[in-house]
């Protein structure tokens, strides 16, 4: 186990001193809990409720995921059971960096992605030549320009699909009237970044985590209907059909936690099940 994972397990867990358990003792654990990294909001808080709620005779040890941690490395290597802060299609060029295969063993919500500013109201408001920040991973960096398409800001070369899953970038802009000019930036970063730029697409868990609500701040919401992003579970294939794990997914597509995600987060989340 790598030193910066084993301080976040160490502070995941209130300070507990992890080094100083025996093998035998985390062996013993191992049994009875799951390891999962996740995203703070909304991810550890449905995981938190599913652990207080619908999970028996199994904890969750949930380690939030902070930085630059790569959570599928993490699983790849064996140091986690499961994670849970991507969609497929990230997932599916994420995964490829790995030869330990990934399976998605439980699909739970979708975070509608946004477009948000500090400096105007309205999409009509937008200046020629106004500066759009966007997350710089590939697959949300496409389903961005999907949105500013759907927003009818620009137009993406023929051919070019969502529904494909068409890993668009800015050389498939086609037209682009008002002269829009594309900002990559680290997705953590984006609402940050609201105050130099004039607009920033931006994905639900870093909005809620800045205190914004979509619903009522958005300039525009991405569509959830058949909306390929949903947020999902993730395991190893050699370990997904552990008990713990086909019950943890069985509570995570449970009414119960619908029922949570709608009361909890105002439409800025929205269940699959």
């Amino acid at each position: 186990m790598n030193t910066q994972y084993h301080h976040y397990i160490t502070h995941s867990l209130g300070g507990l001193v992890m080094g100083a358990l025996s093998m035998t003792l985390q062996a013993n654990e191992r049994a009875e809990t799951l390891t999962i990294m996740a995203s703070s909001l909304p991810h550890a808080d449905i995981l938190e409720f599913a652990d207080d709620q619908l999970l028996n005779n199994l904890s969750l040890e949930i380690i939030e995921i902070t930085g630059q941690m790569n959570p599928n490395g993490f699983l790849a290597g064996g140091d986690i059971d499961a994670n849970f802060f991507q969609h497929v299609p990230y997932l599916e060029t994420d995964s490829t960096n790995f030869s330990q295969p990934l399976t998605v063993i439980a699909t739970v919500h979708i975070e509608p992605l946004g477009i948000y500013s500090s400096r105007h109201d309205t999409l009509e408001a937008l200046p020629k030549g106004a500066r759009i920040a966007v997350p710089d991973n590939p697959t949300n960096l496409s389903r961005a320009l999907f949105l500013l398409e759907d927003a009818e800001l620009i137009s993406l070369a023929p051919g070019v699909s969502r529904a494909e899953l068409t890993q668009a970038t800015e050389l498939d802009i086609a037209e682009n009237p008002y002269e829009l000019e594309i900002v990559p930036i680290d997705a953590p970063l984006l609402m940050r970044a609201l105050a130099d730029v004039d607009a920033a697409i931006v994905n639900g868990n870093w909005v809620l985590e800045a205190g914004y609500t979509p619903d009522e701040d958005a300039l525009v919401l991405e569509t959830a209907l058949d909306n390929p992003y949903a947020n999902i579970l993730v395991t190893r294939q050699d370990i997904a059909h552990d008990e713990r794990l086909v019950s943890l997914a069985n509570a995570l597509e449970s009414e119960q936690v619908a029922d949570f995600i709608r009361e909890h987060y105002d439409g800025a989340v929205l269940p699959v099940h």
